[in-house]
């Protein structure tokens, strides 16, 4: 079997109740190694597992169990406090609406900035850019602000960019459950594709019947601490039991 693409090692990260915002590096590494105090809480703790390369990971949990944190220590937003992440991929990273986006900015100019930010030449940019745009069905569109955007507008545009990426891991966070129904299913087409083609897949979901579209293994997250890591359909008949909830 080759090298995994992901590593986890005993990964544990903790954020305070009474501050908002990104912590600097300096807290970080001022908090390595020290005792939990009492306004703060793990939001992972002791987390461990590996992904292979072409691999789609269906991530389970409810609200505020560290899911989302779990996919921003993967594309490195957000560092741990304990253990090690390794990632020896590139990441297209769907995870927040306006995520990479400048409100000011045009759709246009933010297509070749959130581009160009994941490592597209402006050549490369400009030979997708009516690719992305048709996909985004916002023609009209293109030059207007970005903050005058709908939110199922936005998560039009930023899907259709950020499935144009080479980048072999993809990671999607429930962003895609404010847009339409139709292109909802337009963006899933893609994502099959993207699997087809080799890519690995994270994929945060509470619908069950789109987890077991896209997923072959799933990791259950319960109170910061990995549950369970097994087949997608083992994870949710556990998740399902433990809460009462009826089976898609």
């Amino acid at each position: 079997m080759s090298a995994p693409v992901i590593t986890l090692t005993g990964v544990g990260i903790r954020f305070r109740r009474n501050r908002r915002g990104r912590r600097s590096f300096k807290d970080l590494f001022a908090a390595r190694g020290r005792r939990i105090r009492p306004n703060e809480f793990w939001a992972l703790r002791n987390v461990s597992f590996t992904v292979q390369h072409g691999e789609a990971i269906g991530v389970v949990g409810r609200n505020g169990q560290g899911k989302s944190t779990l996919l921003k220590l993967v594309t490195g937003v957000v560092l741990p406090d304990e253990g090690a992440v390794r990632v020896t991929e590139g990441v297209a990273p769907l995870i927040e609406i306006t995520g990479g986006f400048v409100d000011d900015l045009t759709v246009r100019e933010n297509v070749y900035l959130t581009a160009g930010l994941h490592g597209m030449t402006k050549k490369q940019i400009a030979e997708r850019f009516d690719e992305i745009i048709d996909f985004a069905e916002i023609a009209d569109f293109v030059d207007t602000p970005y903050k005058h955007l709908s939110s199922g507008m936005k998560v039009r545009i930023a899907f259709a960019v950020i499935s144009r990426l080479e980048e072999p891991i993809l990671l999607v966070d429930e962003v895609l459950a404010v847009g339409d129904k139709a292109f909802r299913e337009k963006c899933y087409r893609r994502i099959e594709e993207l699997l087809a083609g080799g890519r690995t897949l994270f994929f945060v979901s509470h619908n069950e019947r789109d987890l077991k579209r896209f997923c072959t293994r799933g990791l259950y997250l319960d109170k910061g601490a990995l549950v369970l890591d097994a087949p997608i359909t083992d994870v949710l008949a556990l998740y399902n039991s433990q809460y009462g909830i009826k089976p898609a």
